[in-house]
């Protein structure tokens, strides 16, 4: 396993690899604002060997408990936003993607500071730099990449495209432009999407983000 991915699930979760099936930790960071400021009291990867489910220490205990009376994944999937303190939430679940050698194409789009006019809301959220890909003749905004910059080792990416603008294989050329900045800057870049998003997971194939066939969970 690249030792980049092993670094960052390791200080983004508490722990890395799973040393069980499901291996429950409690980490601080589960307790503080993440890279858009809000707290995110549950995450898990799953990989072949198992899964790392992160929570808060305080709600270990009962986590733990809601792990071990669990009948079904479904079940356990129920009981989880109550045991760390959000009983009106719920699990969600997607694919968890990561890259090391994006795909070689050409770029689509340019950097610009989150604040740039031509930046729309949405984009502004992930602060510092994003990157946009505009129309050439009226400069209007057509598709842009965030970073959620969980840790100084990895770095999530997030596009969108307008609708106008789908279909020209804009999305691809922008994540695999963003994956290449994340390297080497001597993290990595990771991808999540919903199961069944068959865009976003076409966007992740062709940008060099294979599924090897690890998900993620967290609260929503």
């Amino acid at each position: 396993m690249d030792p980049r991915i092993r670094r960052h699930l390791a200080h983004w979760l508490g722990q890395w690899p799973a040393t069980a099936d499901l291996s429950v930790v409690g980490s601080t960071r589960r307790q503080v604002p993440g890279w858009d400021g809000a707290v995110y009291p549950l995450i898990g990867v799953r990989a072949v060997q198992g899964t790392v489910l992160s929570v808060p220490p305080d709600r270990l205990a009962e986590v733990r408990r809601v792990v071990a009376e669990a009948t079904s994944g479904e079940s356990l999937l129920a009981g989880l936003p109550a045991a760390v303190g959000q009983p009106e939430r719920r699990v969600y679940t997607g694919v968890f993607r990561w890259s090391n050698c994006p795909a070689a194409l050409e770029d689509a789009g340019t950097w610009l500071d989150s604040t740039d006019p031509v930046v729309p809301d949405w984009l502004r959220v992930f602060g510092r730099q994003v990157l946009v890909a505009t129309d050439p003749d009226t400069g209007a905004y057509l598709a842009g990449v965030g970073l959620k910059r969980h840790n100084q080792y990895g770095q999530e990416l997030a596009v969108g495209t307008e609708p106008a603008a789908r279909g020209r294989g804009l999305a691809r050329r922008l994540v695999a432009q963003a994956a290449r900045r994340v390297l080497d800057e001597g993290a990595v870049p990771t991808y999540q999407h919903a199961t069944d998003n068959a865009a976003s997971a076409r966007v992740a194939d062709a940008a060099g983000f294979p599924d090897r066939g690890w998900t993620s969970m967290g609260i929503g």
